[in-house]
């Protein structure tokens, strides 16, 4: 990770004027010291370009501000995101101690470099971990439905074949194989074509 994002408040810190009216180290002073290059942005388009080269980005930014900054980032780009903790951050976030925030690790402005080091470390193992654990709860997700795809379609052809489920089962995998489809495509097609016929009968006409 050399590359990083920072983005400002841009009501707090406009693009013309970056110094800071505290004492208080500006995160790009504090990353860049650090040996890390930052880029900076104070509006959505800037950290769009930004975030082409960012491996994380730093969000100097009351907690008030982080889901909206957080989805507007990660559609753009899938990357940890660290928040930069300065006393004006925090003072402007105790009312939102409770909510349900996306943060991958804390940042400091009285944080020495070998600190910055180990946060952003430990934010973007943090980040990639969650990320794998998405990644399988989404493929085991995928499976649970296309089980019931493939479920509804042995039913269906039990019933109009007047076979048992082990039959139907065999019926749905060669005819992925004859047609080099994945079974539960062609079970979806079975449905939806058999939802579509039993839609069309006249109401009161008798299923067979």
């Amino acid at each position: 990770m050399r590359s990083l994002l920072v983005v400002y408040d841009p009501a707090a810190r406009p693009a013309a004027n970056r110094e800071t009216p505290s004492a208080e180290r500006t995160p790009e002073a504090v990353l860049e010291s650090a040996g890390y290059r930052v880029m900076a942005a104070f509006a959505p388009e800037q950290a769009r370009i930004g975030l082409a080269k960012a491996d994380a980005a730093v969000l100097d930014l009351p907690v008030t501000e982080f889901k909206a900054w957080s989805m507007r980032l990660l559609a753009d780009k899938r990357l940890p995101l660290l928040w930069w903790c300065s006393d004006s951050a925090a003072s402007q976030s105790l009312d939102a101690c409770e909510d349900d925030v996306r943060v991958d690790g804390i940042l400091t402005p009285r944080m020495a470099d070998y600190e910055c080091h180990w946060a952003l470390h430990f934010g973007a193992k943090r980040f990639y971990e969650r990320e794998q654990w998405l990644e399988e709860r989404r493929q085991l997700t995928a499976k649970v439905e296309e089980r019931k795809w493939i479920d509804k379609a042995k039913g269906i052809l039990c019933e109009i074949k007047n076979i048992n489920e082990t039959e139907a089962y065999e019926m749905l995998r060669t005819q992925a194989m004859n047609e080099r489809k994945r079974m539960v495509d062609v079970a979806t097609s079975i449905v939806k074509v058999y939802e579509l016929l039993q839609e069309s009968k006249p109401k009161g006409a008798k299923r067979r």
